[in-house]
Parts: C-alpha cells; structure tokens; sequence
C-alpha cells in the first residue's frame, strides 16, 4: 500500500551537484520533492561513474548545475499516483533508456529506444532544488544522490536478492558492452571478433563475443596493463597499435587472413570508429560503434561499405531496458555473466571526485560509491 504520508513531504538528503562544467562536484544538501503521477521516488543504495558522466562534465557547456550519474541501483521509497507496476521496498535500477511498451519504437522490435526518452542529457523536468536553484535531472536518472525521483517507465524491478553494489553497474556499461557484441553484432559461433578499448564497455563486449561463441577475440588498447583483465573475460589475442609501425587494420588483416568478421569501437573517438571499420573483412565484416560521442563527424570512404561491411551503431546494447536489465542480473546472479570483476575500488559518495579523478587517469575500471545504507 502507498504510504501518503510519506508521498507527501520533501526529503532532504545529499547529493554531488556538479554547479558548472570541468570543475569539481560539491556535496550538497538537496530537496528532493516527491513522486508526482507516473513517478517512482528511489533511495539510491549505489552507484557508479561512467564516462558518460566525465563527457558531460568536460566537454558539455550546457546542462548546469546538475546530479550526475545514471549506473545505480536503490530501494523503491514511495511512488506518485498511478504507479502499479511499484511498490515501497522493491528493489530497482533506474534507467537512462525508457521503455513504455506503448509507443511506436518500443512495440518495435527493431530498436531499445522509446519515443518518449528526454531529447538532452540534462532535462530541466526535475524534482531538485538546491540553495533555491532548480537543479537538472542526468538523462532522467541522477544517481549521485542519496534520493532521486525518476519515471516509472525508467525503472527496472529487479530480483530482491542482487546485490545492489554489484548489479549497479548493470544500469549502463556491461549492458552496453555485453549487448553490442550478442543483440548488436549479433556475433556467431566460431567467428573472430575486435574489440577496441578496454574500458567497463569494452571488457564488457569482450564477455559478450565470448559468450556468443566466438573462437578467436582480440582486445585491442594502448595500455597493456589492461590485457590480463581481458584475458579474465576471454580475450584470447592482444593488440597493443604502439607496438606496430602500420595502421592496427593492416596487423589485424595479416593476423586473420583478411579482416576480423567483427569489430566493436568501445572508446568514443572518431580515428577510432573508422579503423575498426577497416579491421573488419571486406565482404561481410560488421563493425560496430558502441563509445558514446558527440563531438566530431565521423567518415568513411564509400567503397569500404560498398563491397559489403556493415556500420552499425548500438545505444545501450540494444536491451529493451525494463526487460533486458532483470534478465541480466538474472543471468549475473546465475552466474551466466560477470559483475564483480568489473569493480576495482570502492568508495562513498563524498569521495566522487577522487572517483571521477581514477576514471580520468584510466587508472580503474569501475569504482562503485556507497551512497545510502540498505
């Protein structure tokens, strides 16, 4: 049963507001007003940083102030009215893809995306305030609170035994990773695949071809501190392009007979993009971006898709959220994927700008924050 009372007042809690951009997050107090029709009020139990968060906050000049962070996982506190699909207690991952099972792309089974997502990654339909500012919303998510209110048509209800420090990082990166290989690239038994950079995302895709079938997977990077945990993984070759004086397609076409079948780009840099596509075999190779960017055109020369590769472009591994997301802590706590290794630090939330420092200097894969008591 809904609990009016508690529908009804403003929380006080904290949260990191990044106030403008390339400048540290501050931890303060904010109010969170409560679930209005259709919404789903959450204490978050952890989360994690993600390079999308550092995009938004380094290359983004709009969008201020804002709650970052959108790879978290929390407790179901009180929802607004019309809200069936919830209830107090239940445990949830918020998600920055909607799916409202009613709308021309989500009856589609050709794509995740829902008409109804927010069209900026900061909406200024938000539920907090801080200091009297309206404080926006991080892709509808804002997981750097110890509260946050999102749309109940981006909730998943999940398995009331996960772990929530461990599935949070469910909410984007292996997702993304994991689901670009198998729904994306829909990588076949017995092929080879490519997955360049070898950050959450890309270790993450590395699972996915693995867990496709494929028999020959290279991990490409230019830190090769980073091989030993893709070999974790199933990467079974490792590229490093520093080691080689010719363009990283030119030593993959000599170490394949012609090209690997796929190529996943999981960095987000445009010269990237491009020589996955060329690392793929001419004649049926597809190659897939998966890094998230926004900032450069990326291009091509025609006859590299005419003769017959595929460029295909994937957002949050092609899971349909509110289906996809229980399924795959379904599958982690069948132990059919991998969560914990992913992590390698964990901290709280008033440590997220030595989190957001790691992420910047490479220097982790995922640091997960505590955020609030269970």
């Amino acid at each position: 049963m809904q609990n009016i009372g508690k529908i009804s007042r403003v929380i006080k809690c904290k949260a990191a507001v990044a106030w403008e951009p390339k400048k540290p997050l501050v931890i303060e107090e904010i109010e969170v007003t409560p679930p209005q029709a259709n919404e789903v009020r959450i204490k978050i139990v952890a989360t994690s940083v993600c390079h999308t968060d550092l995009y938004h906050l380094l290359e983004d000049e709009a969008g201020f102030p804002t709650v970052l962070g959108h790879e978290g996982a929390g407790i179901v506190e009180s929802v607004g009215p019309g809200v069936t699909e919830f209830q107090p207690g239940d445990k949830v991952i918020p998600l920055f893809i909607s799916q409202c099972r009613e709308c021309r792309f989500c009856k589609s089974p050709k794509t995740n995306q829902s008409g109804r997502d927010p069209q900026m990654m900061a909406s200024a339909d938000s539920r907090f305030t801080c200091k009297g500012k309206k404080v926006l919303q991080f892709v509808g998510t804002s997981t750097f609170s110890e509260y946050t209110v999102v749309n109940q048509i981006a909730v998943a209800k999940i398995d009331p035994t996960a772990p929530l420090d461990k599935v949070c990082l469910l909410g984007c990166g292996i997702c993304t990773g994991y689901g670009a290989a198998v729904n994306t690239a829909k990588v076949e038994p017995g092929s080879t695949c490519a997955v360049f950079g070898l950050g959450a995302v890309g270790l993450a895709a590395v699972m996915g071809c693995k867990a496709a079938g494929a028999k020959r997977i290279f991990a490409v990077d230019i830190n090769p501190d980073k091989f030993e945990k893709a070999k974790v993984f199933g990467a079974t070759d490792f590229v490093n392009p520093k080691d080689h004086d010719k363009p990283i397609s030119q030593v993959l076409a000599e170490m394949t007979n012609g090209g690997v079948d796929y190529s996943l780009e999981c960095i987000g840099k445009v010269d990237i993009m491009r020589s996955a596509l060329e690392s793929c075999i001419p004649s049926w190779g597809v190659s897939v971006i998966v890094g998230w960017t926004d900032l450069e055109d990326f291009s091509a020369r025609p006859v590299q898709l005419i003769a017959g590769r595929t460029w295909k472009g994937s957002l949050f591994g092609g899971f349909k959220s509110k289906d996809g997301v229980p399924q795959m802590v379904k599958d982690y706590l069948d132990k059919k994927v991998k969560v914990d290794e992913f992590i390698t630090h964990n901290m709280t939330l008033d440590q997220v700008n030595d989190a957001i420092e790691l992420m910047k200097q490479s220097k982790c894969i995922r640091t997960v924050l505590s955020v609030s008591p269970q």
